[in-house]
């Protein structure tokens, strides 16, 4: 199968970023992008992850290009509030740990039991310190040990992005767009043949969100249901003013549970996005909004709230014949850690390096599915473990959460993570990439401990008294280099000083 000619189907920030990802691989090939006028796009994926970075300088887009344009501003973690328990918080920061041996923080756990879990990202990732702070800065002069570059991502309108990339990207590169709506899709033995008799390529994209045209409807490619791994199936969204801008602004995600599910809070720059996640098998849509409300307080006054579907999982291959799908129309895990806009960029990789050879057979077909499928998957049981690890049982919703049997891969992570800490303890590089995911940190937020005093002195031979004199040892270094961290980043600006200097010099 040749891939010279190429149509992506629907627009949004998956269509845009498919256009984008494939014009800047391969800009000899003919893209297509046709989206229906009529049809609007989901317009909540607000937040983003670390890997966004990796795309957005793949493609060669600097961030001053396009944030002031999307109504962005900078992500270092993401706030998870009452998920453990009702008055606990913790932090998962992007980027690497900063450790001089990988069970250190458990060893400060161990001398000084009173230490709260959120204290884990703050000694073992620097910019937490920025976090702590409401600032942000370049860190030119090493101040701390964080990359600027790489350990940041993104709040942005993701319908503004997918528009700037149409207008400043994609269009100027060469992508044809076409706004029309498909109404007929012909199919031949190749798969799809045509949309509305006329337009013909070598392969179609997929990028319909949860319509899934092509693959679903046309193709009938069989959706695998993921709704028994993860509780939640819809979501109220809403967008609010702010009310002290300087102090509301800051650089993560907050996520807090309540009693059917979890609220999310984006700052962008001129607004806050916000939305309940919940399951409609324990509470009704209008019941759902009255939590929400209330939630919100006096601020949801005059607010207009959207209803969001969501279908939670995959379909069972994600290349059939000539048509392959990118974004929610592949599948979706519930909004909990920003996956939708994760999954798009890292399928899309994946994409790109199918496209490598200029052709497709079964197996470069089958391999771009495995591929996904394996990346989609790690990223459900990541989610899942949010909800795993959780002690809370006081509403119906919670506690059949905590009855709820879980996946063997699932149930290996407390166990794994002792063994890596075990077996990498000689080797703080090779520790360091066997961690790069975030669960360590969901583990550490959520009282998984990979290191307790009965471990170290059955693994260790070693007494009480032998293993505590060892663990109060690092007490010192761990909250002497956070107090560090913490005093080389005061002169820094505030995180809304600092877009305004860098980003929205004329707003």
């Amino acid at each position: 199968m040749n891939t010279d000619r190429i149509i992506i189907v629907g627009g949004g920030s998956a269509g845009w970023m498919t256009a984008a990802t494939l014009i800047k691989a391969y800009p000899n090939k003919d893209i297509t992008l046709i989206e229906s006028p009529n049809v609007p796009t989901v317009g909540v994926g607000e937040s983003t992850v670390g890997g966004i970075k990796n795309w957005t300088t793949f493609l060669g887009i600097d961030d001053k290009e396009f944030m002031a344009a999307t109504d962005g501003s900078y992500k270092l973690s993401i706030k998870f509030t009452d998920f453990y328990k009702k008055g606990e918080a913790f932090h998962y920061p992007f980027g690497d740990v900063h450790t001089d041996h990988p069970n250190d923080w458990w060893f400060k756990k161990i001398a000084r039991p009173n230490t709260p879990y959120s204290d884990y990202s703050d000694c073992m990732y620097p910019q937490m310190a920025l976090v702590n702070q409401n600032k942000l800065g370049y860190n030119e002069q090493d101040e701390i040990p964080f990359s600027f570059k790489k350990d940041t991502a993104y709040h942005f309108d993701a319908t503004k992005f997918g528009l700037w990339l149409k207008d400043n990207y994609c269009v100027p590169r060469g992508v044809k767009h076409l706004l029309e709506n498909v109404d007929t899709i012909e199919q031949g033995a190749e798969g799809v043949q045509s949309l509305n008799g006329k337009h013909t390529a070598d392969l179609f994209i997929d990028c319909t969100g949860f319509a899934a045209i092509l693959m679903g409807k046309t193709l009938k490619e069989p959706f695998e249901d993921s709704s028994d791994m993860l509780p939640n199936d819809s979501a109220w969204a809403t967008r609010m003013p702010y009310l002290d801008k300087d102090k509301e602004l800051v650089a993560y995600t907050n996520c807090t549970a309540i009693d059917n599910g979890w609220v999310w809070n984006i700052p962008l720059w001129s607004r806050i996005g916000t939305g309940y996640v919940y399951s409609s098998k324990f509470v009704s849509d209008e019941e759902a909004l009255e939590e929400f409300k209330a939630h919100l307080g006096s601020r949801s006054e005059g607010l207009e709230f959207k209803n969001i579907k969501m279908r939670q999982g995959i379909h069972s291959r994600l290349w059939v014949k000539n048509v392959c799908t990118i974004g929610l129309s592949a599948g979706f895990i519930e909004p909990l850690e920003s996956n939708g806009l994760w999954t798009t960029h890292e399928f899309l990789m994946k994409l790109v390096h199918t496209l490598r050879k200029g052709t497709v057979s079964q197996w470069d077909r089958d391999n771009y599915t495995f591929a996904c499928r394996r990346v989609f998957r790690n990223f459900l049981e990541f989610v899942e473990l949010h909800y795993a690890l959780s002690a809370r049982e006081d509403t119906p919703y919670w506690k059949n959460n905590s009855n709820k049997e879980w996946c063997p891969s699932l149930l290996s992570f407390e166990q794994e993570n002792v063994n890596g800490l075990k077996n990498y303890a000689d080797s703080i590089s090779e520790y360091v990439n066997n961690i790069r995911g975030g669960s360590h940190c969901i583990g550490a937020g959520m009282h998984s401990s990979t290191a307790t005093l009965h471990s170290l002195m059955y693994h260790q031979h070693k007494s009480k008294k032998e293993v505590l004199k060892e663990c109060e040892e690092v007490v010192d270094k761990l909250d002497s280099r956070k107090n560090e961290w913490a005093e080389n980043v005061k002169h820094y600006e505030s995180l809304y000083r600092f877009l305004k200097r860098n980003i929205y010099k004329d707003a």
